[in-house]
């Protein structure tokens, strides 16, 4: 058979071996604690891999370590991309390390949350990630190192939450606007725990002001919940000259509205945004954002549960981290007259 000629199989631990001119069981040393081997030894086995193009076998490797190096992330809704920058910096501490993040969405439904944290912890997952509401029979336990990422309305037993200061970040979009000269402001709220949190932080800071508080409420996040909202919103008080929205994808559904009403952003009415995703970055959207550090949430979430792994007996923690507000292009100077 000619050299370029294709393989007829995948390369086995016992290809790498002979190539190296070692044992097999050297060759799984270098590929479990490689720090065991010489250095000569070491680097034959890693050229024979990188020449024969081999992949360890994941499933021998679990049962060689009792570990999967595989952490579980349960998401919310893949349509709303504020957990992005969470998977990015969850990776940046662990791809390193040889874990993988394994992702699941929840999806709205009854036991939706439950399935899908079920299904990666079937795959013997070491650790998980919450990004979404519990379901009341993972209140209880989850067996493995858990951290609940933002705030939720319920928190599993033994679990660590590490979440931005919601509180804060509402009561910092309450005074941005505020300080454009805006007394007009509605506020566009889901009925998770980050939202109840930024809805919290907006009201305080607007009663503080001594202005009327204007607030949608809607059972979701999505962009459609936030047409929805905006749209009652305008109805009953068709002079607001500000938009708060529990989130970048809210935001986006209130754009729709205004835009239908012949409303110009922010020429009549001013949106800020929450999460600084994708949505908001988007040189066309260009949304004013309150930045609640996905990123560094990931990054805390990964070294927590790395922590965990080592030391199941560690006590779980509250950690907060404190957002920024990133402005942009959909807010400015109030430029309507009240009525």
């Amino acid at each position: 058979m000619s050299a370029t000629s294709p393989k007829t199989r995948r390369p086995t631990i016992y290809d790498v071996a002979k190539l190296a001119g070692v044992s097999p069981s050297l060759v799984s040393l270098v590929l479990q604690t490689p720090e065991r081997v010489s250095d000569k030894r070491r680097e034959a086995v890693q050229a024979a891999i990188s020449e024969l193009g081999y992949r360890p076998s994941r499933a021998a490797t679990t049962l060689a370590s009792n570990r999967t190096k595989s952490i579980g992330l349960v998401i919310d809704d893949y349509r709303n991309l504020w957990f992005v920058d969470l998977l990015r910096g969850m990776e940046s501490v662990l791809s390193d390390l040889g874990y993988h993040v394994m992702l699941a969405d929840s999806r709205p439904g009854e036991n939706r949350i439950k399935e899908a944290a079920d299904g990666l912890l079937a795959m013997h997952i070491d650790a998980l990630v919450i990004a979404a509401e519990p379901s009341e029979p993972m209140l209880t336990r989850t067996w493995v190192p858990t951290v609940v990422a933002g705030w939720r309305n319920g928190m599993p037993r033994g679990a660590d939450l590490i979440t931005n200061d919601d509180d804060g970040g509402g009561g910092m979009a309450a005074s941005h606007l505020l300080g454009l000269g805006h007394t007009r402001i509605g506020h566009l709220s889901g009925s998770d725990g980050a939202s109840a949190h930024r809805r919290a932080g907006f009201r305080r800071q607007i009663q503080a002001a001594g202005v009327e508080l204007r607030i949608a409420e809607s059972q979701g996040t999505s962009e459609e919940d936030g047409y929805a909202a905006a749209s009652w919103l305008l109805d009953h008080h068709p002079d607001t000259t500000a938009i708060f929205a529990a989130n970048d994808t809210m935001a986006v559904g209130a754009f729709a509205v205004l835009k239908a009403r012949g409303l110009r952003v922010p020429g009549d009415i001013s949106v800020i945004g929450y999460d600084n995703s994708p949505l908001a970055k988007s040189r066309y959207l260009d949304i004013t954002s309150v930045d609640n550090r996905s990123d560094l949430v990931g990054i805390d979430a990964a070294h927590r549960l790395l922590a965990r792994i080592e030391d199941p007996t560690i006590k779980p923690e509250r950690t907060l981290i404190d957002p920024v507000l990133v402005v942009r292009n959909t807010t400015a100077w109030v430029s309507r007259a009240a009525p």
